[in-house]
């Protein structure tokens, strides 16, 4: 399942991440959900890019004016990309493949 939601925008919002045992993630500043599914969580947050990573994740909530969204799953990774560098590595595959 792949869903585009968008928070309202906040640009001096706090970004908070706090995990509780690796199954229940609550994170703070979430700007937009760009996609999510059982797999994978991809969130632009206040602070760049977060991807969540993991195993029969769901959103157990989403609080669309405070840019809360919470987790539940097995959460196996947390990772943070810039959209420079996003756009960065974007130009070297069309380098490479053009």
């Amino acid at each position: 399942m792949s869903q585009y939601l968008e928070v309202n925008d906040r640009n001096n919002a706090d970004h908070d991440v706090i995990m509780r045992g690796r199954k229940v993630l609550e994170i703070t500043g979430v700007k937009q959900v760009e996609s999510f599914d059982s797999e994978e969580f991809l969130l632009i947050t206040v602070m760049g890019v977060l991807s969540v990573q993991g195993q029969n994740l769901q959103m157990k909530n989403l609080d669309v004016d405070q840019g809360i969204v919470s987790i539940k799953g097995r959460i196996n990774q947390l990772v943070y990309s810039d959209e420079t560098s996003k756009n960065q590595s974007k130009s070297m595959f069309s380098k490479l493949f053009k």
